[in-house]
């Protein structure tokens, strides 16, 4: 296997390759955006893309604190179910109730790509592949829905 070191030099390798790659790519709303840490601009509300040795995931993650408001957002998503299928063009998978890696409560809409490994270069067309339209479409999707999500601010 590979030491922490290296483990950590691939990944940031392989996210400043990405970065790299979506640097010449305009938002939705024709600004220049930072594609690795997009900002939704709603506090507990994020896009986060993940990949490690077994498989890769894009998601909307919701990690509002409050239980109910939490559960707010999620269903205001919900509402916006098919708007956001039509934007990435597939079905996305929705968990109302889950946990991150820190055993913190959370909300989350996401597509995952398996098998694929992070740490093996030859993959990183096929990530690159599967984050660029993704996050692209979502980006798009959240030019609209953002406004959806005033009276939760």
């Amino acid at each position: 296997m590979y030491s922490k070191t290296e483990v950590a030099q691939l990944r940031q390798a392989f996210w400043t390759t990405f970065g790299q790659y979506m640097l010449p790519v305009p938002s939705a709303e024709g600004v220049r955006t930072n594609w690795i840490n997009y900002k939704t601009g709603l506090k507990h509300v994020q896009f986060r893309m993940h990949a490690d040795g077994r498989r890769a995931a894009i998601a909307i993650e919701l990690t509002h604190p409050d239980a109910d408001i939490r559960a707010l957002f999620f269903e205001q998503f919900q509402a916006l179910k098919n708007v956001l299928h039509e934007s990435v063009g597939e079905p996305w998978q929705w968990i109302p109730d889950a946990l991150d890696a820190n055993g913190q409560p959370l909300a989350r809409i996401f597509r995952e790509l398996q098998p694929v490994n992070l740490f093996n270069r030859d993959d990183w067309p096929q990530l690159i592949s599967f984050f660029k339209p993704r996050l692209i479409a979502l980006d798009e999707f959240w030019s609209n829905a953002q406004y959806a999500f005033e009276e939760l601010r």
